[in-house]
């Protein structure tokens, strides 16, 4: 007797999980926004010391890894469970980039004594260290929940070479798809909303110049965190 799967119930219940995870982000990003609000300057001068370049690489890392995974259950959808499993394995690829690039990123703030509780960090204003604890704690979630992503999905590539996930039953592949989409728009929202430095380069050497150029460098409100 074939077993009768409720791939609606299924997918309804997904979507509530989703819900739940965008109330959770989204009550940090109405925090972030209002103490940005409260002390933009603080805030733009200690978004000094992040990295745009590997912000952006990360971001296109996580748009591409979408693009994957939607090729992924397109590819089941076909019958083709080898290349659903490719497209899969370059996803799974994609998300431990990114996980890397983090780690070289917080590397980097901990090698300027810019860590939680720091003696470098607890010398500055109050401001520059609530930015930080909201940086920390953001992307620290984020990327656990990309670390999830990419366990999850490796248990969806497991599913598809032994047969469990085919082209007549495919809906675990697509719930983990919804969800690795999630944490792909998440990190747009954290890109956007967490100012990072000008030109791209650790910002650690060009506090002293903002300090002393504020004014001209300050950007107005409008261009941070539109959430």
């Amino acid at each position: 007797m074939e077993e009768h799967k409720d791939t609606v119930g299924s997918k309804i219940g997904m979507w509530i999980f989703l819900l739940s995870e965008v109330i959770l982000f989204g009550g940090l990003f109405v925090l972030y926004s209002a103490y940005r609000f409260k002390f933009r300057s603080d805030f733009h001068l200690a978004a000094m010391d992040l990295n745009r370049i590997l912000g952006t690489l990360n971001t296109m890392i996580l748009l591409t890894s979408s693009l994957t995974m939607a090729l992924s259950i397109a590819s089941i959808r076909k019958g083709l469970r080898g290349s659903s499993f490719a497209y899969l394995a370059v996803t799974v690829f994609l998300g431990l980039l990114f996980l890397g690039n983090k780690v070289v990123e917080w590397s980097a703030k901990f090698g300027h004594g810019i860590y939680p509780n720091s003696p470098d960090l607890l010398g500055r204003s109050s401001a520059e260290v609530l930015f930080f604890g909201l940086y920390y704690a953001m992307t620290g979630l984020h990327g656990l929940h990309v670390l999830v992503g990419v366990g999850l999905l490796s248990v969806m590539g497991y599913f598809v070479l032994n047969g469990r996930i085919k082209k007549t039953d495919f809906i675990l592949l697509e719930n983990s798809g919804l969800y690795w989409h999630l944490v792909d728009i998440i990190w747009i929202f954290l890109f956007r909303c967490l100012p990072h430095c000008v030109n791209g380069v650790d910002g650690w050497s060009r506090r002293t110049n903002f300090k002393l150029q504020a004014p001209k460098r300050m950007l107005p409100y409008g261009s941070g965190c539109s959430c």
